[in-house]
């Protein structure tokens, strides 16, 4: 006959392992997930170089995003591709375009947004002057300078998408070190700058 300690631990060794399992998987799947996302960046830069500029490559048949840039931050060492929308679904797995803002590269303010613990946790590090390179799905390399920062309520940004120049606007969440859900996002401003990289077709490349 079992005693209720031996049954106990075995239940907790038991949960213990199912975490664990849980754990390794979901490592797992967000490992393949970054393989397939470069593959289909490359595929995107590659379609663009060979004259079919705009095509979009989907990670996995099934996803309802697809990668159409990658920002760089070279000082921190950092790179993230950024997906074609920013649902729940695309931002558990990289960064995401907020569709009603302008376009990536384009005139205006471009709103990329991505979770604070993850994707977006070096936000905390960046500092004005910084540098930021944006590749776009067209192989376009624009090179950009962090003009500063700002921590706004989720719905209360100020960000005017139509804004004259042109902008990206890095989103996450704040307190970078908080657990759980809050009201308050930093916005990480960053300008194009005066003179863009003359090796930018080469940096696309990469």
């Amino acid at each position: 006959r079992y005693s209720f300690r031996f049954v106990v631990a075995a239940a907790l060794i038991g949960v213990g392992g199912y975490m664990f399992g849980q754990g390794a998987f979901l490592y797992a799947k967000a490992q393949l997930a970054e393989v397939l996302l470069a593959q289909a960046w490359s595929d995107t830069l590659a379609d663009a170089s060979g004259g079919k500029a705009g095509a979009l490559n989907k990670p996995w048949p099934w996803a309802d995003m697809a990668p159409i840039a990658k920002i760089e931050a070279p000082r921190l060492g950092k790179q993230e591709i950024v997906l074609s929308q920013a649902s729940g679904e695309a931002m558990a797995f990289a960064p995401g375009w907020v569709t009603s803002s302008a376009r990536p590269g384009a005139p205006g303010v471009a709103v990329i947004a991505a979770h604070r613990n993850t994707h977006f946790r070096f936000l905390k590090d960046v500092k004005t002057g910084d540098d930021i390179r944006l590749t776009t799905a067209d192989g376009k390399v624009t090179a950009y300078k962090v003009t500063g920062q700002d921590v706004v309520r989720w719905n209360r940004s100020g960000i005017d998408p139509h804004a004259s120049g042109k902008t990206l606007a890095l989103v996450t969440c704040w307190p970078i070190e908080a657990m759980g859900k809050g009201p308050y996002r930093l916005v990480v401003y960053a300008e194009a700058a005066k003179n863009p990289p003359a090796n930018g077709a080469a940096m696309a490349a990469r």
